[in-house]
């Protein structure tokens, strides 16, 4: 007893069945998590080290290469990115996707620990973060205040900041435009110099004088009593009563020779919130990033909630404004896709009703949509996958396709019904058996496309892997649903048609026309294809001919579409990067910044504009552009990235580029369009090379906002020691290069004072006018062993150079960046090749090498692993329908079809002006499996006519005007379940339009092809088949296979 048949009879345990999987489904769906794309971001560990006052070269030597010798061991590095600045390092370690974060992590804080035995003293403890510095912040929020910019710095550090990194999943919290309280022991030069006193004893006597230090502990008998010396300052203003030393026996005091300020840090950052109506408020601004394969919608539902507990304890005044809302997007856009599946649904089922026409059967039909794309959800919730673009973009196509199996099924109960006159019941067990073999093939040979998903790699499996077990669950419940419900409800739904006998019934069968009249308005399309199909057959040199030209047309298409990986979507957002000059100073960099970021928020659909200059280069900014919603403005988010980039063209001496998110959580120098990277040993030389590349690049075809990334040239004063002297004078280069830190810098902390459970940083600075006075530089006093103390210009000249201001490294070799963007009227693979030649152009010398980063490697690492899929694909479609069909001919020619289908996709995408990418891509990859379905039909049918007498031709005629109705029904339920998505209509629609584009184009526009290349063949081979020479073959391929189940059999035995 089939299963069809099992559930006709006994239907409640049909009902419950399927019902079971409802349910599941339907409470795991509460479950299940809301996000953008798939977990895809590989597991990546921060590293942030800082060593004050270390130039970038004593960076790299001295912090640097120790660290990556150390981590070099760890398994699993795809990529080791340093950027060293002015006294910090900052080192990013990027596993492979496959490695866990959490043991990512714990291995690199092992190996840092055992290198810090190797680092140089005065290093600052290494901070170790779960989070990629190039990762989009995923909430920036805004706090003001009615007070000082110093407290609510204060508020927004200690109240808000802490407490964020408290929700779980948060990598990091960083603070921009703040000021930081700071204790200012400020010295004048000249009194110094007077009373004879260097800056390092003042650095000994603040720190001697304020000590809070533990003094062991005093046990007697049973009990213990730990002892504590308790030196600090109780006031600010009595570190000015700290005596530093004593002159002709009068005690010097630190107000003596200066003065001290409860102040804040020296500004290096800053940020403000412009927009067109004349707001210019500046604020402490909070950017939260998640840790790496989090998901962002739940980490923000739980920041926001944290905000709110955070609000209520806030002092009056204070307003947290959030500005960066990553969660908006992606429900919209996950909210537009659950409508596009939605009216995809009903449109599907409106296609039944319009062949069909008969509500009992469309009802029938449909059904297999709610319940296949419900049941998936169970193993979505299983296997820890999250509403997001690809899962719903994976059912919303499954709606046309799962609904095709339930069609064909009812297709043909109803002809059953309606033309040969069974009874319903014995229709529904008869009709089911019948197409049972086809329905099957034409399932799995296209849920065994998913298959070769496993073999990918990298951020293609990440984000191919749901999409494809979700289609695939859904369309093998599609198929059960098909072989239960479909047959159960249409015994007891459908009715027989009046006047139908069994007599007349055998008449119909071999009358071909008798299905079109019956069809009413397709009746024309119909005899049409009838006259095609047999001017096909009487002409089919000429046909295959017409084929094998159509077929050809995809090698010039596939030159004329672009490529590319992610292509960035309407985002309502975007920013520039704008760099001044090295050694432009803060008010310099603000003053440029702000002019631009001014004109930016007057532009038409600019909501509002947030500039920030970043801590560890002030001349190095971001300009966030926030625009109004899409459907209320006119122009695009790219035509206003075109003004802004006409805007900073204003300003020549600025370096700018503009980012679009591609939506994977990344819009760094990670995640660049362009990023081509030169490696080698010298770093002078490099420079050379990155600049002779960037000239080739300007002006070359698709590129644009090139920039080399190199930060040379950085105005300094250098101090250079005459050993000699220092020797002859007794002064020791260390202390020369304290004295000069100490007195110049300001940065140093020497010291902390205490107030309540805080402490606030104590820093030793010449007085303001002196400090930044070049002049003041070489008349300091330097300690001396033999004179008490010099004046540095006695043994030190003063001369101006310059040095990096950064110095990058890749993979433990010195690297140079030139970054660019792709212009809005090209591809990245075009931007990608003209990159490539202008390396070539560098001829680049032994040792010396290039590689691509960004969305370029993406791109190939995609491309790479969608052609191995293609492949295998093929193969295991292959193998399924010779299993099916137990025939190693049949396969062969229902695949025929398949090339086909590739030029007419390639032409969808040519002509509605998208490119080749990952979206697209899948669109071809699914159109294979599609496309097949058609001819499965076709020569299953035509094999049970010839085994039940008819000739071949007559076979192939009728077979194809039988299942015309069930191919132009799938097909264009297919169609109409995709049009929502193929339209672009919704928020992030535009990225998986293309999926949708190039399904449509290429299983409508290849139709008529299709329909008449598998007769055609099927008869060439029939033909071949019934011939002498070919049975001779068949009978040696015979004996063939017996022997090679003897020796099989021989081997086992």
């Amino acid at each position: 007893m089939s299963l069809a048949e099992l559930c006709v009879k006994r239907p409640v345990f049909a009902v419950m069945l399927i019902m079971f999987l409802v349910v599941l489904g339907i409470f795991s769906f509460r479950d299940l998590g809301v996000d953008l794309f798939p977990k895809a971001d590989p597991a990546s560990v921060s590293i942030s080290v800082r060593l004050p006052g270390a130039t970038p070269e004593e960076m790299i030597t001295q912090v640097v290469l120790p660290i990556e010798d150390a981590l070099s061991t760890i398994s699993g590095m795809d990529e080791l990115q340093v950027r060293t600045n002015e006294g910090s390092a900052n080192i990013t370690c990027r596993f492979v996707l496959e490695r866990d974060l959490e043991s990512a992590a714990q291995d690199v804080r092992e190996k840092v620990a055992g290198a810090m035995r190797r680092l140089p003293p005065g290093i600052l403890p290494p901070v170790i973060q779960k989070a990629d510095p190039d990762s989009d912040p995923v909430m920036s929020i805004i706090v003001s205040s009615d007070r000082n910019l110093r407290e609510t710095t204060e508020i927004a550090d200690k109240k808000i900041r802490r407490a964020l990194e408290t929700v779980d999943g948060i990598g990091e919290v960083s603070l921009t435009g703040g000021r930081a309280r700071q204790i200012h022991v400020l010295v004048d030069a000249e009194k110094l110099n007077a009373y004879g006193i260097t800056i390092n004893q003042v650095q000994r006597a603040i720190q001697n004088e304020n000590v809070e230090m533990p003094g062991g502990r005093i046990i007697r008998g049973d009990g213990e009593t730990g002892v504590r010396t308790l030196g600090r300052v109780d006031a600010v203003s009595q570190f000015g009563e700290i005596i530093v030393a004593n002159v002709k026996g009068a005690p010097i005091r630190i107000n003596d020779i200066g003065r001290v300020e409860d102040s804040f840090e020296e500004p290096r950052t800053w940020t403000v919130i412009k927009d067109r109506n004349g707001l210019n408020k500046q604020g402490v601004l909070l950017e939260v990033r998640r840790q790496s394969g989090t998901n962002t919608v739940k980490i923000i539902e739980e920041v926001k909630r944290k905000l709110g507990q955070i609000e209520k304890t806030l002092p009056p005044g204070f307003n947290l404004s959030i500005l960066r809302d990553q969660s908006v997007f992606i429900k919209a856009s996950v909210k537009s896709l659950e409508e596009h599946l939605l009216l995809g649904s009903l449109l599907a089922s409106l296609i039944v009703l319009l062949f069909i026409r008969n509500i009992r059967s469309v009802i029938i039909a449909s059904i297999a949509i709610p319940t296949s794309i419900i049941s998936t959800f169970t193993l979505m919730r299983y296997m820890d996958f999250t509403l997001n673009n690809m899962t719903l973009l994976a059912l919303t196509l499954a709606v046309g396709i799962v609904i095709d199996d339930a069609i064909v099924v009812l297709e043909n109960i109803y002809r059953y019904i309606d033309e040969k006159g069974y009874e319903p019941k014995q229709a529904a067990i008869e009709a089911t058996k019948e197409i049972a073999l086809a329905v099957m093939a034409t399932t799995l040979s296209l849920v065994i496309i998913f298959v070769p998903i496993a073999f990918m790699t990298g951020y293609a499996r990440r984000f191919v892997n749901e999409f494809g077990w979700t289609m695939a669950i859904s369309i093998m419940v599609s198929m059960l649903v098909s072989f239960t419900l479909t047959p159960m409800l249409s015994s007891r739904f459908l009715k027989r048609r009046n006047g139908a006998s069994e007599a007349n019934s055998e008449q119909e069968r071999t009358a071909p026309g008798r299905s079109a009249k019956q069809w009413g308005f397709l009746t024309i399309i119909d005899r049409s294809y009838d006259w095609m199909l047999r001017w096909a057959l009487n002409h089919r040199l000429v046909f295959c001919l017409i084929c094998l030209i159509t077929f050809l047309l995809t090698f010039p298409l596939n030159n004329m579409v672009g490529r590319d990986w992610i292509p960035p979507d309407d985002q309502n957002e975007f920013q520039i990067i704008v760099d001044l000059p090295e050694g432009t100073s803060l008010e310099g960099t603000i003053k440029t910044v702000d002019e631009i970021a001014d004109r930016a928020s007057k532009l038409e659909g600019v909501l509002f504009v947030n500039p920030q200059i970043l801590q560890e280069r002030v001349n190095h900014s971001h300009i966030y552009i926030k625009l109004v919603d899409a459907t209320e403005r006119k122009v695009t988010q790219f035509d206003v990235a075109d003004e802004v980039r006409k805007i900073a063209a204003d300003y020549p001496s600025a370096r700018s580029r503009v980012l679009m998110s591609t939506g994977t959580g990344g819009s760094g120098e990670g995640f660049y369009p362009i990023r081509a990277i030169i490696l080698g040993p010298d770093f002078n030389k490099l420079t050379g090379l990155a600049r002779e590349v960037a000239a080739s690049m300007k002006g070359m075809p698709g590129l644009v906002d090139v920039d080399a990334a190199l930060n040379l040239n950085n105005p300094e004063l250098q101090v250079r020691v005459d050993r000699q002297k220092a020797s002859d004078l007794g002064v020791r280069i260390a202390d020369v290069a304290s004295a000069v830190r100490l007195m110049m810098s300001g940065t140093d902390e020497i010291s902390t004072y205490k107030e309540g459970d805080e402490q606030y940083p104590v820093t030793l600075q010449l007085l303001p006018e002196q400090r930044h006075n070049p002049e003041m530089l070489s008349r300091l006093m330097i300690p001396s062993s033999k004179l008490g103390q010099v004046r540095l210009d006695n043994l030190a000249a003063v001369v101006r150079g310059a040095g990096p201001a950064r110095i990058e490294r890749f993979n433990r070799q010195f690297q140079v960046s030139v970054n660019a963007g792709v212009a809005s009227d090209s591809s990245l693979d075009v931007a990608a090749r003209s990159a490539t030649e202008a390396i070539r152009k560098a001829n680049l010398p032994p040792g010396y090498s290039s590689r691509f980063s960004g969305q370029v490697k993406y791109l190939d690492e995609t491309t790479r692993n969608l052609i191995l899929t293609f492949l295998l694909a093929s193969i295991f479609m292959y193998m399924v329908l010779a299993a099916q069909f137990e025939s190693f001919l049949h396969p062969f020619i229902i695949m025929l079809s398949l090339p086909l289908s590739i030029p007419f996709a390639l032409f969808s995408l040519w002509a509605t002006n998208r490119t080749l990418n990952l979206w697209s891509a899948l669109g071809v990859l699914l159109l294979l499996g599609i496309v097949k379905k058609n001819a499965i039909l076709q020569i299953d049918y035509t094999n049970q006519l010839r085994k039940s007498g008819m000739g071949l031709r007559d076979a192939i005629i009728q077979a194809n005007h039988v299942r015309l109705r069930p191919i132009l029904m799938t097909t264009f339920s297919i169609i109409a379940g995709l049009i929502p998505t193929a339209l672009g209509i919704g928020v992030g629609s535009t990225q998986r339009s293309a999926i949708a584009v190039t399904i449509i184009g290429g299983q409508s526009l290849c139709l008529l092809l299709t329909l008449l290349v598998t007769p055609v063949v099927y008869s060439l081979f029939a033909e071949m088949e019934e011939a002498r020479v070919w049975s001779r073959a068949r009978s040696q391929l015979s004996r063939l296979r017996v022997s090679a189940a003897r020796m099989f059999t021989a081997f086992f035995h």
